[in-house]
């Protein structure tokens, strides 16, 4: 079918479709819009992946399941409330002194036994009009992405044949109950999408919510061009098919949340941080790309190669080195050695070397 003669749920179908092309699931079982969590994939994770001690906490719980599994859900919840989604995900949580793991993320190297075993169980779930609230059970959102149970993302798609695009989406983002316990301490990064644009927010406002481009540029990633998207080969195919084929892609999502996405500090002087109110910072997609050409070319050719990387002014080259410099510290090449043993950055400008110094920090 051609996207011209799509409706928007048929823009719907063909998104889930592809998210499920690139190891995604459907989410099955129960979401407790009480605690934010899609407890059935977060018990479906834990159950296949730590079962020793699972039976440890159940039988410090008293040996009944039920009430184990939903006190350890509180537990996650409380946690979450507490660090945000993203700390829980990398840190996991503990509950009567046993630790319990909600993400394992791709190791550097395949020499760690058991390892990829263990990347492999994520259980990465995607939900289709979510009713995600507590307070107001009538509200749902067109995409909810899981991590293993934990809210990390959420989708509103348009389709100007219908008469929205995704100016409509970012407006009805904006007009979002910014108190909901879904948006106000569970999701981290929120995409405003039509068939031929993208625009993201880490952070609700009401209508001071900023939303970036998510495009990829005119003449395609890593060439000069304008703003938006080429325009797609194929009438079957969608000019912003770049989010399902790369960004929401398994591998690629599971990196973003583990090496890319973190949590400014919101007090220069103390570092603090609070992973609700703090700016998250999301890579924009020219980022994001710039970062994974040159570690893809690193890790095959090793070093000794010179690159050129052209931002525009205001466009995040400080997070850019920050992440390359990140990933460029901890890469292994295809014979599972090192590439690089030090990374050193040079800066010319005393505000960038600050700055510099608290994004890779």
């Amino acid at each position: 079918m051609s996207p011209g003669g799509h409706t928007e749920r048929a823009f719907e179908d063909r998104v889930e479709y592809e998210l499920l092309q690139h190891g995604w699931d459907v989410a099955t079982g129960l979401y407790s819009a009480e605690m934010g969590i899609h407890t059935g994939a977060l018990w479906e994770f834990v159950g296949k992946t730590q079962i020793k001690r699972w039976n440890r906490l159940l039988e410090l719980h008293g040996g009944d399941q039920d009430i184990a599994m939903r006190q350890f859900a509180l537990r996650v919840a409380a946690e979450i409330d507490s660090r945000g989604v993203l700390d829980v995900l990398r840190q996991g949580v503990k509950d009567r002194g046993v630790q319990i793991d909600l993400a394992y993320f791709r190791p550097g190297h395949t020499l760690a036994a058991g390892a990829l075993d263990e990347y492999n169980s994520n259980v990465l779930s995607v939900a289709r009009q979510l009713h995600f609230s507590f307070r107001d059970p009538g509200l749902s959102v067109d995409l909810a992405f899981f991590v293993n149970g934990l809210p990390v993302a959420t989708a509103e798609l348009k389709n100007p044949n219908t008469g929205q695009n995704a100016d409509h989406a970012i407006a009805q983002y904006r007009d979002r109950n910014l108190n909901d316990l879904f948006f106000a301490k569970r999701t981290l990064v929120h995409f405003a999408v039509d068939p031929d644009r993208t625009f993201i927010t880490t952070r609700l406002r009401g209508r001071d919510t900023e939303f970036l481009p998510f495009n990829v540029g005119s003449n395609g990633p890593g060439k000069s061009g304008g703003a938006g998207n080429p325009r797609p080969a194929r009438d079957t195919d969608y000019a912003v098919s770049y989010l399902w084929d790369q960004i929401w892609q398994r591998d690629n999502w599971l990196e973003i949340l583990q090496r890319f996405m973190h949590v400014q500090s919101s007090d220069k002087k103390t570092g603090a941080v609070n992973p609700h109110t703090s700016q998250r910072i999301f890579p924009r997609f020219h980022q994001w790309h710039a970062v994974q050409q040159l570690v893809n070319d690193a890790r095959a050719h090793r070093a000794g190669c010179n690159y050129l990387v052209e931002h525009s002014a205001g466009s995040g080259k400080s997070n850019t080195i920050g992440w390359l410099a990140h990933r460029l510290s901890n890469l292994f090449d295809y014979q599972n050695q090192p590439v690089f043993h030090k990374v050193i950055v040079i800066t010319d400008r005393v505000v960038l070397d600050r700055q510099l110094q608290r994004t890779i920090f």
